[in-house]
């Protein structure tokens, strides 16, 4: 997440910050999932407790969604677990820059001729591409995922294959893609 300028947010909700496996999130009312403009990820602007941020709001896999709060946001808000937060979030067209990781961004650079081509992907692109390659814990899977994107990039493929976008592929965090936690 990075910072953005507050504006008057289109959609404002009271939600309840919690530790998922020790990774802070903040799950989203249906009532506020309801109003965003898809089922799947949607880029965001926003304020939390006044905290301006810019992030991607993930799918839950039960049609509802949920913020992932990175060492900023969860500092900002004292780093407090069932602690009531004002969210204000504005729907956006502009993406944020996904973080490429590590094997990810090793395999591109080795590729060589890639750069134009993954900096000719839209940032919404970009996000599938990682949120593909992020979607197993399996190590050799991952390696594989990282194979086939490659390939499929020299080939000119611009997004990863099908898969469904409104589950949750945080490993993590979910199981047969829905967020954990809920019933």
């Amino acid at each position: 997440m990075t910072t953005a300028s507050a504006s008057t947010a289109a959609i404002t909700f009271t939600a309840v910050t919690e530790l998922l496996n020790d990774r802070p999130i903040i799950r989203l009312p249906q009532e506020a999932s309801d109003e965003l403009p898809s089922r799947g990820q949607v880029a965001v602007t926003g304020t939390l407790d006044g905290t301006a941020f810019s992030t991607v709001v993930e799918p839950d896999g039960r049609r509802g969604h949920w913020i992932n709060l990175d060492d900023e946001l969860w500092t900002a808000l004292g780093e407090s677990e069932e602690k009531n937060v004002e969210v204000g979030l504005d729907p956006t067209k502009d993406w944020p820059e996904v973080t490429v990781p590590d094997d990810l961004r090793s395999a591109l650079d080795a590729a060589g001729d890639l750069d134009e081509v993954w900096q000719g992907l839209t940032p919404m692109a970009r996000w599938e591409w990682v949120r593909w390659i992020r979607s197993t814990k399996n190590a050799d899977t991952r390696a594989r995922r990282v194979d086939v994107a490659i390939s499929k990039l020299e080939s000119g493929k611009r997004r990863p294959c099908c898969f469904d976008l409104s589950s949750c592929t945080d490993p993590e965090l979910s199981k047969n893609g829905k967020l954990l936690g809920l019933s």
